[in-house]
This record gives structure tokens, C-alpha cells and sequence, in this order.
């Protein structure tokens, strides 16, 4: 099992737009979109989202734990 870096949430946000997400709305939670795909996204707006936490959104996402990393260090 990769272990999951701890970002912010905006920096969250900068690797699924990596992989095509967009921002749909903002306040507490960063709620984002993706064409074509029928789930929503919710990233907590915190300086730091536990690695916990981030699982969901990456589940959701269609992406292995392994491919967000791989993103996180290009970002």
C-alpha cells in the first residue's frame, strides 16, 4: 500500500485537474467535475487533507492511489 503525501487542498485540487476535473463551486468544500463522468468530487478547503480523507475523492475519481502520486510530484 503507497502512502499518500499530505497536501493542501488546493494542491488536491491541482492534480485532478491534472487528470481532467474542474472546479465546479468553493466555500468549505472544493466540489469538482469531470465530463462524461457521473460522480462529484469534495475536497475539504484545508491546509492539510488527511491521507484518509483523500482516499474517497481518488476512489471516486476512477484513479489508483499510485497514479495520484505519480501527479502529485509532477504538480
Amino acid at each position: 500500500m503507497a502512502f499518500l503525501p499530505v497536501l493542501s487542498g488546493h494542491e488536491v485540487v491541482q492534480v485532478f485537474e491534472h487528470f481532467g476535473w474542474h472546479v465546479a463551486r468553493s466555500h468549505t468544500h472544493i466540489i469538482m467535475t469531470k465530463p462524461g463522468h457521473i460522480a462529484t468530487l469534495a475536497v475539504p478547503n484545508h491546509r492539510e487533507v488527511a491521507r484518509g480523507t483523500l482516499r474517497s475523492p481518488i476512489r471516486s475519481a476512477g484513479i489508483t492511489v499510485e497514479e495520484f502520486i505519480d501527479a502529485a510530484k509532477q504538480v
